[in-house]
């Protein structure tokens, strides 16, 4: 109970929310790198893997190769990249981080994009090409609206684990809300640790919400196809029932 005293006095607590060191600048920070770094990872992983996906070639060794990023821990491409940043003149803390932030967020989106194209229906695709559609066309407008759900759904898996990794950014001396969390264990000051915790907590939370509103705006069809429909009896229906 203490500890979450200790919490709410410092949250309480106009001051802590102003300044470099407060909670707003070092959540928009922490918002700063998550989004640049979740951006980066999108152009690098998606346009290869809807190449791959609509040529059905090639992309199960390249998903392959991509996920060796899940079994990378980001501590250790962090920790990694800062002797390389440090040597081109890029010092340390938001650099290394956002590095290991992108490789954290590459194979999730080349993934799912990858395997939503290559799933579109085969049929689908040959009335397309019987239409007299080009490769390009057939990709743009018929098999990426198709892979739309599975993409957006990689889109927001990334999202949401890159805000939540990127809390380790403050052990290579970026500022964001991570930096509460290591303060409070130099300090052993809880209140500190769980504003951090906490924070970037309810931003994860609100922001796989945001990406769920907006798979459902992106992908009205959907919606059409599951909403049941009530037809009305007629007279003879009623008599047979």
């Amino acid at each position: 109970m203490d500890a979450f005293r200790e919490f709410w006095e410092l949250v309480s607590t106009g001051s802590n929310w102003s300044g470099e060191r407060g909670i707003t600048h070092r959540a928009s920070e922490h918002l700063r790198i998550s989004l640049f770094a979740t951006l980066v990872a999108t152009v690098l992983a998606l346009p290869p893997a809807l190449v791959l996906g609509h040529l059905k070639r090639g992309g199960a060794l390249a998903v392959s190769v991509v996920n060796l990023g899940r079994a990378l821990p980001s501590f250790g491409i962090m920790l990694l990249a800062v002797p390389i940043s440090l040597r081109w003149g890029y010092g340390i803390g938001f650099w290394p981080a956002f590095a290991a932030l992108v490789v954290l967020g590459i194979p999730p989106i080349f993934t799912n994009a990858y395997t939503g194209v290559r799933g579109v229906d085969t049929g689908t695709v040959e009335a397309a090409v019987g239409m007299g559609m080009r490769r390009r066309d057939v990709l743009l407008r018929v098999e990426l609206p198709n892979a739309a759900p599975l993409i957006l759904t990689g889109l927001r898996v990334t999202t949401v684990q890159v805000i939540a990794t990127a809390t380790l950014a403050a052990y290579a001396g970026y500022q964001c809300l991570g930096s509460f969390v290591t303060e409070g264990i130099a300090a052993g000051d809880d209140g500190k640790l769980l504003t951090g915790a906490i924070t970037v907590a309810v931003l994860s939370v609100c922001t796989d919400l945001a990406f769920a509103y907006a798979q459902r705006l992106a992908t009205p069809w959907l919606r059409r196809h599951t909403r049941r429909v009530d037809v009305p009896l007629t007279d003879n229906r009623r008599m047979a029932a």
